[in-house]
């Protein structure tokens, strides 16, 4: 097996078009496990660990342009408040270790259907940049770059270059369901994210389809109720029949599996639990904001 280590982006893309059959890695968390077990054999790997545009990250006007290669650590430590759900979510990526040397764009890359940055990329509205020495840069809407389990939208010479987040407009939460709180797979997984700027929500769901996916219909429920009963502007209470109405269709919205890890019963109702708690969580945030700023 070769071993392929660009230390420029530019060099990375021709390496990638010269080797179709490399295989990129960035923290190795999923990838040296699949070679550990001999899952996969092939015929290079393409280290992308010295590219230092891929460890970068910046702001413009709307987007948040986290490069592929930034750590979960850096993004707990550097953009907690910026993004709040992805920063949760990292928090509950392995150990210590593994968030030093895990990323987003891994995450990704693997397209595992439990993947924990799934779920707030999704009820954030990000988008993934993807590049190719050929043909150049293409951005792929986060709920389209998904299309099977442990599949994505990427070509074969195609890498993973950045994640485009607009900084969080309101308050986001995570949810994950396991033995533990982290260092484990998720059994299911639930981001959600108010847009009080566009009176939108949007939400996120992992380890219950073969793919992450979001829960449009829940999301125009939600948004619909808030606005008609004026909630958006006055910040009342959020009734509870409203959290759970919301938590119902979030568990429609998935098609789970039985596994080892769990049932797909157990999948669907604790979705509609955790979507109900994460509502209601995020909208307790949204009026503390407002008595915050006043």
């Amino acid at each position: 097996m070769d071993f392929l280590q660009p230390t420029s982006w530019a060099d990375a893309l021709e390496a990638r078009a010269e080797r179709p059959d490399a295989v990129p890695i960035a923290g190795g968390t999923d990838v040296m496990v699949d070679l550990n077990f001999d899952r996969r054999r092939p015929g290079a790997l393409l280290d992308l660990g010295r590219v230092r545009e891929l460890r970068e990250w910046t702001v413009d006007d709307y987007w948040l342009r986290l490069g592929a290669g930034v750590p979960y650590s850096r993004i707990i430590d550097d953009l907690g408040d910026r993004l709040p759900g992805l920063a949760m979510a990292a928090r509950t990526v392995g150990s210590p270790q593994i968030r030093i040397r895990g990323t987003v764009g891994g995450n990704l890359g693997s397209a595992s259907p439990a993947g924990d940055a799934h779920p707030p990329l999704l009820a954030a509205g990000a988008v993934i940049e993807v590049e190719s020495a050929a043909r150049g840069v293409r951005r792929i809407p986060a709920a389209d770059f998904y299309t099977g389990v442990k599949r994505n939208a990427l070509a074969a010479d195609e890498l993973i270059a950045a994640v485009l987040l607009p900084a969080a407009a309101g308050p986001q939460q995570f949810c994950k369901v396991g033995t533990r709180n982290a260092m484990v797979i998720a059994v299911s997984a639930f981001a959600c994210a108010l847009h009080p700027d566009r009176r939108a929500v949007g939400t996120g769901i992992g380890s219950a389809a073969p793919t992450p996916r979001r829960a449009p219909e829940a999301e125009d429920f939600l948004a619909g109720e808030l606005e008609s009963a004026g909630l958006w502007d006055s910040r009342g209470e959020l009734p509870d029949t409203l959290a759970r109405a919301f938590g119902e269709r979030v568990a429609a919205a998935a098609s789970p599996i039985d596994d080892v890890r769990g049932s797909a019963a157990y999948r669907r109702h604790s979705l509609s639990v955790m979507a109900r708690r994460a509502a209601t969580w995020a909208w307790a945030q949204y009026q503390h904001d407002l008595r915050k700023a006043a």
